[in-house]
């Protein structure tokens, strides 16, 4: 049986001065989900890809409402047994 992994897109490796040259073209095809990769002397240095429009996901209230129990004394002071073992007593 044959692993199908998704393909990724190719990505095209031009020198700085072509990249500088040509950026317009670049960013747009960039945009359009291609991976540019940007090299000086042949050394890659940079990588040039799409940004996600996607904001974070917005979250709903009351997901773990039922599932979690908050005592009436939560934000009382400690006993004073306990307090004096925070502070190394």
């Amino acid at each position: 049986m044959e692993d199908k992994k998704p393909m990724a897109k190719p990505q095209t490796t031009y020198n700085l001065y072509e990249a500088k040259t040509g950026l317009s073209r670049l960013v747009d095809r960039a945009a359009q989900g291609e991976e540019i990769i940007i090299a000086k002397a042949g050394t890659p240095l940079a990588r040039l890809g799409p940004v996600s429009t996607r904001g974070p996901k917005r979250r709903k209230p009351g997901g773990w409402e039922g599932r979690v129990f908050i005592a009436d004394d939560f934000d009382e002071p400690l006993p004073p047994e306990i307090q004096a073992s925070f502070e190394g007593e």
